[in-house]
């Protein structure tokens, strides 16, 4: 059976993360598990993990990586940017900046789930 690993990054702080990121965790869960369903019959495997960054790896938190690879890099025209994080801000006591994804011409701040699948379908090649 192919394995195709989702990784998501993000911040933790005492078990809580920031808006953008709380979204995204919340889209590419239940993403990856109709993924699961439906790759599974052509055997491929959609294995999930979650890494929990600290304040100090905060340029990596929102990030995506598809057996490895950053989504931006998977998707056409993808950027990886950043902008100001008010709730990372609050979480850790100072201003800071979050990764964002510019996607055709729009900056995303949580990553769409429809983004997050476009990226592991090229990968996984079951959807």
């Amino acid at each position: 059976m192919k394995q195709v690993t989702v990784e998501w990054k993000h911040l933790d702080q005492e078990g809580k993360t920031c808006e953008r990121c709380a979204a995204t965790g919340e889209g590419i869960a239940e993403l990856v598990h109709q993924l699961q369903a439906e790759c599974a019959p052509k055997g491929i495997e959609i294995i999930f993990t979650e890494t929990r960054l600290t304040a100090a790896e905060i340029e990596q938190s929102n990030l995506i990586l598809i057996n490895g690879t950053t989504l931006e890099t998977l998707l056409p025209h993808a950027i990886a940017a950043e902008n100001p994080c008010c709730s990372c801000g609050d979480l850790i006591g100072r201003e800071t900046c979050c990764r964002t994804i510019i996607w055709q011409g729009k900056t995303h701040e949580a990553i769409p789930p429809e983004l997050i699948r476009q990226a592991i379908c090229r990968v996984a090649q079951c959807c």
